[in-house]
């Protein structure tokens, strides 16, 4: 079965349709994980997993970027696993999107004794700030491993898979690089409040 491609596709190298795939990732778990945050809990399950989510914020700021590096880190290796990490990784940016819910709804809630400070502009200009660089850089290590979880499958069903070995551990150093400075960015995020 010869499937006819766009000419974007036919036309474009292989290093851009690495590109292509991670930014079709990206948008993919953005939506997924917006998904996520409409499954609709209880305010008991909300609270749960709001205390599951907060209870290392406690900790130094090395032990927290360590915690985070280490929650995030072997999520995404998962993801480089051919066809099924694709799979993973969206299932992954559901339960974010869940999880990420149910903090929305804890904080939200008139009886939450969270930080009741005003906030200021420029607080919040920077706290979005930190938060879109987390989400960037954690989105993006996602979205990488997940697109070459295909690139490698479809290496392997063409008997080249020895040749994207150099590839994958290239990306998975990258992905490394990027989740330790999220967690680094998150650790001060959490640290200063928000």
């Amino acid at each position: 079965m010869n499937l006819e491609y766009t000419s974007f596709w036919k036309n474009a190298s292989s290093k851009r349709k690495r590109i292509y795939l991670i930014i079709l990732f990206f948008v993919v778990s953005v939506i997924v994980t917006i998904a996520g945050l409409f499954v609709p809990l209880s305010s008991q399950q909300s609270q749960t997993l709001y205390n599951q989510l907060n209870q290392t914020t406690t900790q130094g700021p090395v032990q927290l970027a360590e915690t985070i590096f280490l929650n995030n880190f072997p999520l995404c290796l998962g993801m480089f696993i051919p066809l099924f990490g694709a799979a993973f990784g969206l299932f992954v940016m559901f339960d974010t999107g869940i999880a990420l819910g149910a903090e929305l709804r804890v904080e939200s809630s008139p009886n939450f004794q969270g930080a009741s400070q005003s906030l200021t502009p420029a607080t919040a200009i920077l706290a979005l700030t930190l938060i879109g660089v987390v989400f960037g850089l954690e989105y993006v290590s996602y979205s990488t491993g997940m697109s070459e979880s295909i690139w490698l499958f479809r290496r392997i069903t063409q008997r080249r898979w020895r040749h994207e070995l150099k590839s994958l551990l290239f990306l998975i150093g990258i992905v490394a690089v990027l989740l330790i400075v999220g967690a680094v960015v998150e650790t001060l995020a959490i640290k200063a409040g928000f």
